[in-house]
């Protein structure tokens, strides 16, 4: 009964592999311990909110009674006036004065996470494309030439061959830089390119699909495993 259990897991983790036409070329075995882990939604959660924290900036700022101008000179003399005594008009009571309690740029949104987490995180996404049926795997991708509408004719075979709709939001998980696909798809809107060494749990999350290049996996076991 067991060995039946694992050549069923074996069967499913089985994925087509097609060329940049669209066409299905062969069948491959995604690595179980990126692609077939179990899903923790909490856990995915808190890695999301805490990438979401650590890229977030301080843009808010008000000025307290010490950063504002002017304020050196007391106003009048403590006594004898009649009125409350005062010793800067750069006082928060005052118009013009600096704020109490307002925002500042001196808060710290940022949150730890340990990088174990962040990992495993990350394999859980890739699980879930995976068996959402929202990864598409390709041998190799090869331009002649960085224009968009050579990219939008390679995602127009993989939209036809595929059946699935590629003009929603795609991710393509690169091995290494390449300036050729990265310009290409520039102007294709809901489309961008990532290298494995850079991939996070936010991106892919972000996007419905995932394209990703066989060399790409490598680079991911090479980087996070």
């Amino acid at each position: 009964m067991y060995d039946l259990i694992n050549v069923d897991l074996q069967e499913a983790m089985k994925t087509p592999v097609y060329n940049q036409k669209g066409e299905e070329i062969s069948k491959v075995d995604l690595p179980a311990e990126i692609f077939d882990v179990e899903l923790i939604s909490d856990l995915v959660h808190q890695v999301v909110v805490a990438q979401m924290s650590n890229a977030r900036k301080v843009i808010a700022h008000t000025k307290d009674r010490s950063e504002r101008r002017g304020g050196g000179r007391k106003p009048w003399r403590q006594k004898g006036t009649g009125r409350a005594r005062v010793g800067s008009n750069r006082s928060p009571i005052w118009r013009g004065g600096g704020i109490t309690f307002g925002p500042t740029k001196d808060r710290n949104f940022s949150k730890k996470i340990n990088k174990k987490m962040k990992t495993k995180a990350l394999f859980m996404s890739l699980t879930s494309k995976v068996k959402d049926q929202e990864f598409v795997l390709l041998d190799k991708m090869e331009i002649t030439e960085s224009k968009t509408k050579v990219m939008a004719q390679i995602f127009s075979n993989l939209k036809d061959k595929i059946k699935k709709d590629l003009s929603k939001s795609v991710l393509i998980v690169l091995p290494q830089t390449d300036l050729k696909i990265s310009r290409a798809v520039k102007n294709i809107p809901k489309i961008k390119t990532i290298r494995a060494d850079s991939l996070n749990v936010l991106d892919v999350l972000s996007h419905r699909y995932l394209i990703m290049f066989q060399e790409s996996i490598k680079v991911i076991k090479g980087t996070y495993l």
